[in-house]
Parts: C-alpha cells; sequence; structure tokens
C-alpha cells in the first residue's frame, strides 16, 4: 500500500460513526463494493450494519472498534471484543480501493496482538458466511482454521441485510494467539 504515512490505529469514538458505516458499507454492499474482493453483492442487499450498531460497539466495556487511518483518513476498521477466555473479531472492513495491497494482514496481525496485549487472551473467533470460500481462504492463510461449526443467518432480520439466496450461515472460525507474552500489567 502507498501512502506518505504507514496506517495508524486508534479506538474509535462517537465523532466516527458516520464515516465507520459509510467504509463498511462501501467494503461490503452495494456497486461500491465490487472495486473491492471482499463485496457481498451477490449474496446479500441492504444494509451491513447502521450507526446504532457501531455506536453499540464503541460504547461497549468489554469491546473496542480499531480504526485505521492513512494520510489522516479512515481507511479501515475492525471490532474486538473480550469474551473471557477470547476475543472476537468482526466488523472488519477495508476500503475497497485498498484491498489487495496488504492493509487487511497488517490490520490483523494489530488486532490480534492488542487483544493479546490488553486481555491476555490466547484465541482469536470469528465468523463468517460459509459460502464465502475466498474470504475464508485468505483468514486460512492468516492461521485461521474452519471448525465445523455453523449459526443460522438471521434471516427476516433486515439490520443484517437481505439475503438473495437461502443457503446462508456463519461457520466459527478460530486461531490460538501465542505469539509474545501478554502483557501482565493489561490484565
Amino acid at each position: 500500500m502507498e501512502t506518505a504515512t504507514g496506517p495508524t490505529f486508534r479506538d474509535a469514538t462517537d465523532a466516527d460513526v458516520g464515516t465507520l458505516v459509510a467504509l463498511i458499507e462501501s467494503a461490503y454492499r452495494g456497486d461500491a463494493s465490487r472495486a473491492g474482493w471482499t463485496t457481498e453483492a451477490d449474496i446479500l442487499e441492504g444494509q451491513r450494519t447502521d450507526p446504532e450498531g457501531v455506536r453499540a460497539v464503541i460504547g461497549s466495556a468489554d469491546s473496542r472498534l480499531l480504526t485505521v487511518e492513512c494520510d489522516g483518513r479512515v481507511v479501515a476498521c475492525c471490532q474486538l471484543e473480550h469474551r473471557g477466555d477470547h476475543a472476537y473479531f468482526g466488523m472488519f472492513a477495508v476500503s475497497p480501493g485498498l484491498q489487495g495491497a496488504g492493509l487487511g494482514k497488517a490490520i490483523i496481525a494489530e488486532a490480534e496482538r492488542r487483544a493479546r496485549r490488553t486481555w491476555g487472551v490466547r484465541e482469536m473467533r470469528m465468523t463468517v458466511i460459509s459460502v464465502r470460500d475466498d474470504l475464508i481462504a485468505w483468514y486460512e492463510r492468516r492461521g485461521y482454521r474452519r471448525t465445523g461449526r455453523m449459526s443460522p443467518f438471521p434471516y427476516g432480520d433486515e439490520r443484517f441485510g437481505i439475503p438473495r439466496r437461502d443457503d446462508l450461515q456463519f461457520e466459527l472460525l478460530v486461531k490460538e494467539l501465542t505469539d509474545g507474552p501478554a502483557d501482565p500489567a493489561t490484565r
């Protein structure tokens, strides 16, 4: 990725909500998402998230929305949530024009580092729509493994989109986080 400055990471604030909703929507839904490879436009219509959902992640004591900036503009984000003995990774979005240049790899590595350091967890979990073979393969190359454990897609709840097919479900992916010790001061 070519930028004058490398990516900087910070926790999102309420002032970021509009920008983050637009970013997440652009990475996954509608024609704009087709500029990148993470589009879900062929399997889901409607919204991916809304201001209330983003605000809830920002405001939760056990969660943070990591915001990524390059050259002073928000270009990516991901959710990290502390869930007891593991962390959950979600709401991951990279601006479509910057996808495929290595930024996603850097973000997920930083998210894993922060989860280990902040919460002392040794496992990251996420759910991915099971028909997203290209996306699952990308996560597998980052060390995540498929579990075969499925959960239903929330059909009928348009907050998660309007399905264009009837076979959607989420698969749980997991990764052991063993690189580097956790900082005991932040446990």
